[in-house]
């Protein structure tokens, strides 16, 4: 076992293999955050994000043994998964808008841009509302969240201790939060308990 895959993901994962739904369940409340923030980042729209993580833990209750810990983390085989998923479905839509445009004028547009400048108006309240945040925590959450890094690698990261790194993701997180909900938004998961 490489040492970047945490002894409890580890155990997590072969009850998973043997289709214990509490182990799934505790590995989708550990990575499924920093999951769903990717897929967003790929995708800007919350459903179809949420549905790439769906499917990436579906595949890893199907076919756990697709993870090899000789090759990496957990997390990071996971975030590589929801990548390339969400990339799949990136193109999947532009394949089917192509072949849609020949019947564009069935289309009701107002309806569809509305919906677009709604999905637009979303990803900018977010992008704003992570500019908003003192650059100490953007730059921890961008390192675990986006990078999928954990707190232990962010403080490494940053050369700052370990109780600093939570520190700053909790509170950055916490900020997040308070500006999704004031904005109107739902917040797509609960806020991230670090362990």
């Amino acid at each position: 076992m490489s040492s970047a895959v945490t002894a409890s993901d580890f155990v997590l994962l072969v009850a998973v293999a043997r289709h214990d739904q509490a182990a799934l369940a505790e590995l989708y409340r550990r990575h499924g955050g920093s999951l769903y923030c990717a897929a967003l980042r790929v995708l800007s729209v919350r459903e179809p994000a949420e549905e790439v993580v769906q499917d990436v833990f579906l595949r890893l209750w199907r076919r756990p043994e697709r993870f090899d810990p000789m090759r990496g983390s957990l997390r990071g085989f996971l975030l590589t998964e929801c990548h390339g998923r969400a990339v799949d479905v990136v193109r999947s839509d532009s394949a089917r808008r192509r072949r849609e445009e020949g019947v564009a004028a069935s289309v009701d547009a107002p309806h569809v841009m509305e919906d677009d400048v709604l999905d637009f108006v979303c990803g900018e309240k977010m992008r704003a509302a992570v500019e908003a945040l003192c650059e100490s925590e953007r730059e921890a959450i961008g390192l675990a969240y986006f990078g999928g890094r954990s707190y232990v690698e962010v403080a490494r990261a940053l050369g700052i201790p370990e109780g600093t790194a939570k520190s700053r993701i909790r509170s950055g997180l916490a900020r997040l939060r308070g500006a999704v909900v004031e904005a109107g938004m739902d917040p797509p998961v609960a806020s991230a308990r670090m362990s």
